[in-house]
């Protein structure tokens, strides 16, 4: 049969009635009432989709997870960021209640946020992956050495922002919670570092919120020229906080919440 010579035929029971063929005025209801039904069932359809993206969004910003550009279909991101675990090898920082060493527990937190950072596309480089310093055996102030190979290697990094992990002391045991230093003058430092202030202060763990804090002496912060913060992720002269930053599970929370800080900076 020619394409000319074929009959529209619309399986319905008016169709039936007539012979299996309907007349043009019964053809043109039937093909309008067709398309009105689809274009209900594809605004439900819509509708419903949207409503299961909103979900999966939804969980992806507020459960943990290693990715979260991925849960969300994002491009993945091209930024380039320098992690710092401070002090390491002979020096070893601040120890605290308990004999907690603060360079190991800066090098932890620094690995897991390595991890969660470039699962959601970070380039990132560690000043140091180990317990080492950066310096040499000939070294006699090994510390000076230390602190300007760590500028060098940032400086050759060319990094978007550096973060540089370390833990607080003070005289009176009580005082907790951790607090982000920024370059006073550097508005992109103050913005990095209220990014993570604000990360850090939510978390149900700390019971002191503190607001961030420029700074002109740290010789980090006034050696690196591009956006630098230091956080400092608690206070290992508290009994209570020491102990809390020693568990693996406070670490993880750590380094989850300062990721998303930085992923909200880099993507301001």
């Amino acid at each position: 049969m020619h394409r000319s010579e074929r009959n529209v035929r619309i399986t319905s029971r008016e169709g039936r009635a007539h012979g299996g063929v309907l007349p043009l005025s019964a053809r043109l209801r039937s093909v309008e009432k067709w398309l009105t039904d689809q274009q209900e069932k594809k605004g439900r359809w819509l509708e419903y989709l949207m409503t299961v993206i909103m979900l999966f969004i939804v969980a992806a910003l507020t459960i943990p997870s290693t990715s979260v550009s991925a849960k969300l279909g994002l491009p993945m991101n091209r930024d380039v960021v320098v992690l710092d675990a401070g002090h390491g090898g002979v020096d070893p920082g601040k120890v605290g209640a308990g004999n907690v060493l603060e360079k190991d527990i800066n090098l932890i937190i620094v690995l897991k946020l390595k991890e969660y950072l470039q699962a959601n596309g970070v380039t990132v480089y560690l000043t140091r992956d180990g317990d080492e310093g950066l310096y040499t055996d000939s070294d006699s102030n090994k510390k000076a050495a230390d602190m300007r190979a760590r500028c060098a290697f940032i400086e050759e990094k060319r990094p978007d922002l550096v973060l540089s992990i370390h833990q607080n002391s003070y005289s009176d045991a009580s005082v907790c919670g951790p607090q982000v230093f920024y370059y006073k003058g550097s508005e992109k430092g103050q913005q990095l570092a209220k990014c993570l202030q604000d990360r850090l202060n939510a978390m149900p763990e700390c019971k002191k919120a503190r607001a961030i804090k420029a700074n002109t002496d740290y010789y980090l912060l006034l050696n690196v020229s591009c956006p630098i913060v230091i956080a400092e992720t608690g206070f290992l002269s508290n009994p209570a906080e020491a102990q809390m930053l020693g568990t693996e599970a406070y670490q993880d929370r750590l380094a989850w919440e300062l990721c998303l800080g930085v992923l909200e900076y880099l993507n301001r």
